[in-house]
């Protein structure tokens, strides 16, 4: 039987010792890119706004693009997430597609209650693969968890699915604010451990840039 990978737990970032002791005490500042992707109607700019605002949105669809801001702090490092919330209609799938490039993570979802939406993760992995490559993060997040009376999709077949790609998964709800901070906690942890590298003498790090020191920034 193959064995279910684990996810990783995140150790402190530790700089390297450059002529003197290290300076515990100095943070860092790390930037990354963070795209939502699912279907249309899945819930996407629900759980991006109450993550960020904390409050369901007045209009639910999302015309093109979207992009918020969100600091979070992980153990040492204070992470700012540029999050783009992508429309899930069929006319903007190129439009959305072409977001996709340069990001660090993804937010992949379904709708529970929608069997639709769970059929074409597949479509969207696949998107995922071709344009951000095969070392980006990725959790799968299985929302309208609060919809029980609806369901369709059972939460071992998101589990499964989740175990196939090697991504961790979560049941979450927008509307009662079930594991959505999780959800995005869990996601910058993985960022986090991923890569990482320093773009200026203030310790900020830019996830998009492939040069680092030597000096600083050790896992």
């Amino acid at each position: 039987m193959q064995k279910r990978p684990s996810w990783p737990q995140v150790s402190p970032l530790r700089r390297a010792p450059a002529g003197g002791p290290t300076d515990g005490s100095r943070k860092r500042f790390l930037l990354a890119k963070v795209v939502m992707a699912g279907d249309t109607c899945v819930g996407k700019t629900c759980i991006l706004s109450r993550y960020t605002e904390k409050s369901l949105p007045s209009l639910i669809s999302t015309i093109g693009i979207d992009f918020k801001v969100k600091t979070v702090t992980i153990d040492d490092t204070t992470m700012k997430l540029q999050i783009w919330d992508t429309a899930g209609q069929e006319r903007f799938h190129t439009l959305s597609v072409s977001y996709f490039r340069g990001a660090q993570g993804f937010v992949l979802v379904y709708d529970i209650t929608n069997p639709d939406s769970f059929k074409n993760i597949s479509t969207w992995m696949k998107d995922i693969r071709q344009k951000a490559g095969d070392e980006v993060e990725i959790i799968l997040l299985g929302n309208k968890c609060d919809k029980e009376h609806k369901r369709v999709i059972q939460k071992e077949k998101g589990e499964r699915l989740a175990w196939e790609y090697g991504i961790p998964f979560l049941e979450t709800s927008a509307k009662e604010n079930i594991n959505i901070d999780n959800a995005f906690v869990m996601l910058a942890k993985s960022i986090l451990t991923k890569k990482y590298s320093l773009i200026s003498e203030h310790d900020v790090v830019n996830l998009n840039e492939k040069k680092t020191r030597t000096d600083c920034c050790k896992l």
